[in-house]
């Protein structure tokens, strides 16, 4: 029955370890600041024609 007791704890404690994780992640992620969305190459927009 031990062994039965010790793989479930196991099995919580590995998904909740998972969750956590996850949680952490997205945490991390939202934490980020947006990269200001500026072009690196501006072109000049010549008159009509060749």
């Amino acid at each position: 029955m031990s062994r039965l007791l010790a793989a479930a704890l196991t099995v919580v404690l590995a998904s909740a370890l998972a969750v956590g994780a996850a949680l952490g992640v997205a945490a991390l992620l939202d934490a980020t600041p947006d990269q200001p969305n500026t072009p690196l190459i501006t072109y000049e927009h010549a008159g009509q024609g060749s």
